[in-house]
């Protein structure tokens, strides 16, 4: 690569360096992405609609307990959420959490409330109540099933994770997790 000083045209004396030519890529960094058009049909989505996710499942789960625990998952989901916000006391899920996860519901409905000057459980913390979208469950063994909950607070969502775990006849969740 050669350098070329060339003398400054203008009064102040200085030299200008013109620098050779490089040719820009056409694929910068590492990451390459095809942008032509794609000529071929796109192909459906797999679970478009209720009920379809009983592809998901690792284990055969009949079809009448399959509904009844979407109910209660919808149910005890929609709870979760409300305590989170502020609308609805932790007491409600008492005999459906384990105590780490009744714990982890009381601290996030006291830290809810306290940065609103407010008691939990009280309601009217939130301007908007939040509402359940979808909820997609995977029944991972006849005892064990995780469910992921899409939640909507006016133009913003959030996913809501949960598994629940057949302990005593009674699902109870056993993991909890916000994003």
């Amino acid at each position: 690569m050669m350098l070329q000083q060339v003398p400054s045209a203008d009064s102040t004396g200085g030299t200008v360096v013109t620098l050779p030519v490089t040719p820009v890529a056409t694929v910068q960094g590492t990451l390459a992405l095809d942008l032509g058009p794609r000529l071929d049909v796109p192909e459906s989505p797999v679970a478009s609609r209720p009920g379809d996710s009983v592809l998901h499942d690792v284990v055969h789960v009949d079809l009448a307990q399959r509904r009844r625990f979407e109910q209660h998952a919808a149910r005890v989901g929609a709870a979760v959420v409300e305590i989170v916000g502020g609308d609805r006391p932790v007491s409600q899920l008492l005999r459906w959490t384990t105590p780490e996860v009744y714990q982890d519901l009381a601290r996030r409905a006291h830290l809810v409330a306290r940065a609103v000057g407010r008691r939990p459980g009280s309601g009217g913390i939130q301007s908007v109540r939040p509402q359940l979208v979808a909820a997609h469950i995977s029944f991972v063994s006849e005892h064990c099933a995780e469910v992921s909950l899409h939640v909507r607070y006016g133009d913003r969502s959030r996913a809501v994770a949960a598994r629940f775990e057949l302990i005593r006849d009674r699902w109870q969740v056993t993991a909890l997790e916000f994003a």
